[in-house]
């Protein structure tokens, strides 16, 4: 945990009571949201209390622990969408149980956060800027249509389906089955006030001034009860095990730890990934620079404690981090006085949010949607190299239509496959060989082989290597190897590695065969300027000295020039 700094108390308090406030209508849409799945008239009151307990535990803890000082944390789209996955296979294997799924959820909140310390632990926070963006692109644009096709259902009010694929089959029939023209109108306007509001002003959130003041139309309108929010339990959160209502004996352990470990993990994954990114955010706009690997700890803190008090999952959320820095926030302190601000909501305003239409929290997360798409990246579907166009389309299907963790991992490994195929091309494009006898400008001659003699251009032959040799570039370099000609005047082949600054297994192997046929032809092979990585793995597989004596490797093109005229 880094030192909290106290010098900027007046922005850090008005920056996180900024953030809370913007936090305040994302934390109740992204809790109903994650349990949409569950048919049943408790289930909005309880997502819109696993919201704000998520974000309230996973902001203050988050921002204590953390190694990013002006984010806030709490829930977001990503993380919902594979929560809303989990409450809802649970609620279907329990045939209905509150406690099987709360237990569930609980326990993918914990594993969440004990894979994310894990993942600080063993310092895996730098890994994250590895991830190509076409892959990013898909799955953010993938999780905004998500979104969106899962709140047009209580646009109209109506339940949601859990699969997208229902949601758009099923879509006619709940049309055609009445919808309701109030809740509609009110969501509606909550989109047009969030696009607008900011027009008159910014100083205040366009998505808190759209949630009082459409909660305030429908009282008026004396809107159906039935579709808004509900009555949500006020005062302290409680803990799993002392939380009332919950059946704990009833609970077969092992198989909802199960059932469980891979959505935590999932969420831990994605969790990492979306905070990681908030934190480069949030770096580039104050000009600091974050600690990822403290951060995924303070992360995994965070839902973890959200987890043993049945809030949802979180991560690092963008828009509410710059809402902060750009209101004065700077420290942690900032993080955490955002969560103070949920908490006195949660303590003492709760029996006002029961009347929050839940048409106006869709209205609200149909703009969050909208947002995350990266509609850029579709432009240029066109204009880019058409192999990250491929990823960027199959990532987004798969994260739509499939779920979001085979989405990614196919995209990584479909994006590191096409990468490796197109460093080996490069790579294959810059290895060079020519016989110096028969035309020393066949090939662009590197500047030091200009001061070769007639006399050793007549028996040598170089090959150079301009790139990596490694497994996808194999087969490139066994065609120049193949092509020293048969000739008898040929007593010597000089293999430059001066630009080799990299060679695997493969790699080692394949100059390993080619030497042997080399010799084999009673060929002399020299090297020169084997840069340290190729030296190291030649050493080890013994390619260096038991094939190629150490008097034969050379320093400079020079010493070797030098050796030759010598013999």
């Amino acid at each position: 945990m880094s030192f909290i700094q106290t010098n900027n108390i007046k922005g850090d308090i008005f920056g996180g009571i900024t953030a809370g406030i913007v936090a305040l209508p994302l934390a109740l849409a992204f809790g109903i949201q994650a349990f949409g799945g569950i048919n049943s008239p408790e289930a909005s009151s309880m997502g819109a209390l696993a919201g704000l307990v998520g974000a309230t535990l996973l902001g203050f803890f988050a921002a204590l622990t953390g190694g990013t000082h002006s984010q806030i944390s709490g829930p977001t789209g990503p993380m919902t969408v594979i929560t809303a996955s989990l409450i809802s296979a649970a609620w279907t294997a329990s045939s209905g149980n509150f406690s099987a799924v709360l237990i569930a959820m609980a326990l993918a909140g914990i594993f969440c956060g004990l894979f994310q310390i894990l993942f600080g632990i063993i310092r895996i926070g730098k890994y994250v800027r590895y991830i190509p963006y076409p892959v990013l692109s898909g799955f953010m644009s993938g999780i905004g249509v998500i979104i969106i096709l899962q709140q047009i259902y209580p646009l109209i009010g109506k339940k949601s389906p859990v699969s997208t694929l229902d949601m758009i089959m099923q879509f006619p029939a709940a049309v055609s089955d009445g919808i309701s023209i109030m809740a509609l109108i009110l969501g509606i306007a909550t989109i047009a006030v969030i696009a607008l509001f900011p027009y008159l002003t910014k100083r205040v959130p366009s998505t808190l001034v759209a949630l009082i003041l459409m909660t305030i139309v429908s009282i008026l309108c004396s809107f159906d009860a039935a579709l808004t929010i509900g009555n949500i339990p006020a005062g302290i959160p409680m803990p799993l095990f002392l939380k009332e209502g919950i059946d704990l004996a009833g609970i077969d352990w092992w198989q909802t730890i199960q059932a469980a470990l891979v959505p935590g993990l999932t969420l831990a994954g994605l969790g990492s990934i979306d905070t990681l990114l908030t934190s480069v955010v949030a770096d580039n706009i104050t000009k600091t620079k974050h600690d990822s690997n403290q951060e995924l700890i303070g992360q995994g803190i965070g839902n973890a404690i959200a987890g043993c008090f049945c809030g949802i999952a979180g991560a690092g959320a963008t828009m509410r981090t710059v809402v902060n820095v750009k209101s004065g926030g700077r420290s942690q302190i900032s993080g955490m006085v955002h969560a103070l601000f949920l908490l006195a909501i949660l303590l003492g305003l709760g029996s006002l949010v029961k009347y929050v239409p839940l048409s106006v929290l869709a209205g609200i997360l149909i703009t969050v949607g909208w947002g995350i798409i990266d509609f850029r990246g579709f432009k240029d579907l066109t204009h880019i190299p058409k192999a990250d166009s491929f990823v960027l389309m199959v990532v987004f299907l798969m994260t739509v239509f499939v779920d979001l963790l085979t989405a990614v991992g196919i995209g990584m490994v479909i994006a590191a496959v096409l990468f490796m195929k197109r460093a080996g091309d490069l790579a294959e494009n810059q290895y060079e060989a020519g016989v110096l006898a028969e035309g020393f400008d066949k090939n662009t001659p590197w500047e030091d082989e200009n001061d070769v003699t007639e006399e050793i251009k007549k028996h040598i032959y170089i090959v150079r290597l301009g790139g990596p040799v490694f497994f996808a570039s194999i087969s490139g370099f066994n065609k120049t190897m193949q092509g020293v000609p048969p000739s008898t005047d040929i007593e010597t082949v000089v293999i430059r590695m001066k630009r080799v600054s990299f060679m695997d297994q493969s790699g080692a192997y394949a100059l390993e065969t080619a030497i042997k046929d080399l010799q084999a032809k009673g060929v002399e092979v020299l090297l020169t300027i084997v840069q340290p990585q190729a030296d190291a793995i030649l050493h080890k597989t013994h390619i260096i000295p038991t094939l190629i004596p150490e008097e034969n490797v050379f320093a400079t093109f020079e010493d070797c020039i030098a050796y030759l005229k010598s013999k």
